[in-house]
C-alpha cells in the first residue's frame, strides 16, 4: 500500500493549518487551525474489507509533572508513551481519500463526538484525558485533534499517520473506544499498511 498526506513530507515538519496548538512568542502557544490533513491511498490488497486510518505521537511525556510549566523543562530522557490524535475505524473499503477539514476544522472547545461521522466511525483521541480538569476545555474528544506537543519539551515530536487495510468490514467497536482499544480489534486483521512521518514542536529552541 502507498499512502500520501498532502502537506506533509516524510521526515519534514506538520504544516501549522493541521496543528491544534501553534507557537505564541506571548504566551507559548495559541490555538491552531486544526484541520486533518488530506489523506489518499492506493494498492490495497484483495480481501480489504474496511480501513482504519489514525495518527498518533509516540513522544509523549510519560509524567506530565513538568508538562508546560514555566522555569521548568521535559527531559528528553524522560519515558515517552503513545498519544493518539485521530482514529476512524470502518472506514468503507471503496474509500481511498479523506478530504482536509473532513473530519477537523478548527478547535472545537470540549470535543467532537465520538461514533459515526463523515467517514468511518470516530474513536476518542487523548485529548479527553490531557484536557480533563480545565473547566473551559475537559470533554470527549472525538476524530481528529492535530499536534500540540509541550512547549518547553526538550526533543521533537513525531507524528505517524497510518492506515491500515483489514479483512473485516467493522471491529465492533462502539462508544468511546480508545486507540487500545482499536490496536487490539485490529490485532490478526491486518492486510496491509503504510505510514507517513512528520514532526512537529513549540519549543523555540528547537523549531
Amino acid at each position: 500500500m502507498k499512502l500520501e498526506v498532502r502537506g506533509v513530507e516524510e521526515g519534514k515538519p506538520v504544516p501549522e493549518k493541521f496543528a491544534f496548538g501553534v507557537y505564541s512568542e506571548e504566551d507559548h502557544m495559541s490555538f491552531g487551525p486544526n484541520r486533518n490533513p488530506e489523506m489518499v491511498w492506493e494498492g490495497a490488497p484483495e480481501g480489504t474489507k474496511s480501513f482504519v486510518v489514525m495518527m498518533f505521537d509516540p513522544d509523549v511525556p510519560s509524567k506530565a509533572d513538568d508538562v508546560n510549566q514555566e522555569g521548568k523543562t521535559v527531559p528528553a530522557d524522560l519515558p515517552r508513551v503513545d498519544f493518539f490524535h485521530w482514529l476512524l475505524v470502518d472506514v468503507p473499503a471503496d474509500v481511498s481519500r479523506i478530504p482536509e477539514g473532513e473530519d477537523s476544522d478548527g478547535v472545537i472547545p470540549k470535543g467532537k463526538d465520538p461514533g459515526p461521522g463523515p467517514i468511518g466511525i470516530r474513536g476518542v483521541n487523548n485529548y479527553t484525558q490531557f484536557l480533563a480538569g480545565n473547566p473551559d476545555m475537559e470533554g470527549t474528544y472525538g476524530g481528529y485533534d492535530g499536534p500540540c506537543p509541550p512547549w518547553n519539551d526538550e526533543i521533537i515530536h513525531h507524528y505517524h499517520y497510518e492506515v491500515h487495510a483489514l479483512d473485516v468490514e467493522s471491529l465492533g467497536l462502539d462508544g468511546e473506544f480508545d486507540g487500545a482499544a482499536v490496536r487490539e480489534a485490529m490485532a490478526g486483521h491486518v492486510l496491509a499498511s503504510a505510514r507517513v512521518t512528520g514532526t512537529y514542536t513549540l519549543n523555540p529552541d528547537l523549531r
